[in-house]
């Protein structure tokens, strides 16, 4: 039997007719840059932590960063001052909302997932599978034998 589950009721019998998606707004956007961590950001004669600046810096080489506009790169700096404070008194307290606020942008495969982003290097992927073919299930079985059942014992 194909499909899945039972048929669709019709539409006249149906209580929720919700309606279509909401139509999605098009918007103009100019990419902008990487930039510096700014030092205003942080106290007097105080510098960046350097796991801060490394982190900063794998943001600003991430292809992530494409789309990103000025009210992303603030909210990144936001995030910036609180992974300062985390590296540097190593308060937990401060690990939560870090993860939350940089799951956003897509900083892990999960988050990248639940965000619908994919890295497109499938074709790449797809041509090294093809260019190494495998073994067939024969050359991987080899010959399979039969058991004797434990009733004909």
């Amino acid at each position: 039997m194909a499909g899945r589950g039972p048929a669709p009721k019709p539409s006249s019998r149906r209580v929720r007719t919700n309606g279509g998606p909401t139509p999605e707004r098009l918007i103009e956007h100019t990419p902008t840059f990487p930039r510096e961590l700014p030092d205003d950001l942080l106290e007097y004669d105080e510098v960046w932590h350097p796991a801060t600046i490394r982190w900063w810096n794998r943001w600003c080489e991430s292809p992530l960063i494409e789309t990103w506009s000025e009210v992303d790169w603030s909210e990144l700096e936001a995030c910036a001052v609180l992974h300062h404070e985390f590296m540097k008194k190593r308060t937990f307290t401060l690990a939560s909302e870090i993860r939350l606020r940089v799951a956003k942008f897509g900083a892990t495969p999960e988050d990248r997932a639940r965000l619908r982003i994919v890295f497109a290097d499938a074709d790449e992927k797809d041509s090294r599978r093809q260019a190494k073919p495998g073994l067939s299930s024969r050359e991987r079985l080899g010959v399979l034998k039969s058991l004797p059942s434990a009733s004909s014992e």
